[in-house]
């Protein structure tokens, strides 16, 4: 197969981004299964959690510049192959610290995720790029709803270790796929890496780019907060089962779906009004939802409808704040990407240690639709912010 010379097709993006998100979540229903087939304690196991989440965010700050400085295409190949290599050893592992090892490894796989953004910012203008990222992003809908239930149904048929070998034959096949299909996007590289990093300061100081960071960051991290406290709502107020818990959870994901509106608006109405379309109904539902629960109203309905007004809002705001934040600069595109991605990653850890901390039987739907209440005003603040910016201190329209 002959090595890709054209920009990638819309399908191989929107893999790579799956992929990325896939690795995720897929094994979570084997954790159980792992640490007792390494004889060792569940929270060791969880670092195959927590620890990659600090893996990926550290590395889409460095592979944001490196494909910036040589090319998406190779940064995307090598990490596919390193992903694919990794979860090999992952499935061969005899213990639980190379297995760790190898799992650290595969978090190379986020790649998929910030140069797939940065690639359309390369092929298309602010508005076109808002509306490719709008179908890109409806992957991080199916794969956190479809992933677990696949993963469980392997642990059952085969074991633990089957989820890893789907894993290498996927990052297999992404590999084979960006070989054929993903020519590079990236035409306006640095000298040298060192000329390419002094140009970071200019996206540091830029305050548009800040606010669309922080707008992406506290709409996702209202997610996290959500997936994070809706367990303990559920169980302890409303005594729901896993499988209705499982689709309880899949709510919230599913207003991702809703990028599509995205796509097709993108490219007639402002970047700005569809973010403030979406923060608003962000922060109306859980609102309306703490209201009605602190007036002895609340219920199932209420707790979850809540949650899909916010989905619904990020369906809309994800897409386009990406796009907003990566043209602000578009010769620092992937840069921008991975800044933006290692920023999220990180709040989204600080909102899930703060929703496990604060949440209690007693207090769980109070507390969590207040947390998320709270993550939709900081995402609606940055969203004004960013309007203000366009109207006191408009940028040129970038091509």
């Amino acid at each position: 197969m002959r090595a890709a010379q054209t920009a990638p097709h819309l399908v191989t993006l929107v893999f790579s981004t799956a992929l990325s998100v896939l690795s995720l979540n897929m094994f979570l229903p084997s954790m159980a299964h792992i640490a007792e087939d390494f004889a060792t304690s569940y929270g060791l196991v969880n670092l195959a959690i927590a620890g990659y989440l600090g893996i990926s965010a550290a590395l889409q700050l460095v592979m944001g510049p490196l494909s910036d400085r040589f090319g998406r295409r190779p940064i995307l190949l090598a990490s596919m192959l390193v992903f694919t290599l990794a979860s090999i050893g992952c499935m061969l592992a005899q213990s639980i610290w190379v297995f760790l090892g190898f799992r650290m490894l595969q978090g190379t796989v986020v790649a998929g995720q910030v140069l797939s953004r940065a690639a359309i910012r390369d092929m298309h203008s602010t508005k076109e790029a808002a509306s490719k990222l709008g179908y890109v992003t409806m992957a991080m809908a199916l794969a956190p709803m479809l992933g677990p239930m696949l993963g469980g149904a392997l642990d059952i048929l085969f074991g633990w270790r089957s989820g890893f070998v789907l894993y290498g034959l996927l990052g297999l096949g992404m590999l084979a796929l960006s070989w054929g299909d993903w020519g590079e996007t990236n035409h306006q590289r640095s000298a040298t890496f060192g000329a390419q990093m002094r140009t970071y300061p200019d996206l540091l100081v830029s305050r548009r780019f800040w606010g669309y960071c922080l707008c992406l960051a506290f709409s996702i991290g209202g997610f996290f907060a959500f997936i994070t406290g809706a367990p303990l709502v559920a169980a302890a107020w409303f005594d729901l089962n896993p499988a209705l818990l499982g689709l309880g959870i899949g709510i919230i994901s599913c207003g991702f779906m809703f990028n599509f509106v995205t796509g097709l608006l993108a490219n007639r109405v402002s970047l700005t009004n569809l973010i403030l379309v979406g923060r608003l109904a962000a922060v109306l539902g859980p609102l309306i939802g703490l209201c009605l629960f602190l007036a002895g109203q609340g219920s199932i309905q209420v707790f979850f409808g809540s949650a899909i007004a916010v989905g619904f809002g990020n369906g809309l705001t994800v897409a386009t704040a990406s796009a907003g934040l990566m043209s602000v600069r578009p010769h620092l595109a992937g840069s921008a990407s991975g800044l933006s991605g290692a920023i999220t990653v990180a709040l989204g850890a600080v909102m899930t240690s703060a929703t496990g901390w604060l949440v209690t039987v007693h207090n769980a739907p109070f507390m969590v639709l207040a947390i998320i209440l709270l993550s939709g005003i900081g995402a609606l603040a940055a969203a004004l912010y960013v309007r203000w910016l366009d109207i006191h201190d408009p940028l040129e329209e970038t091509a």
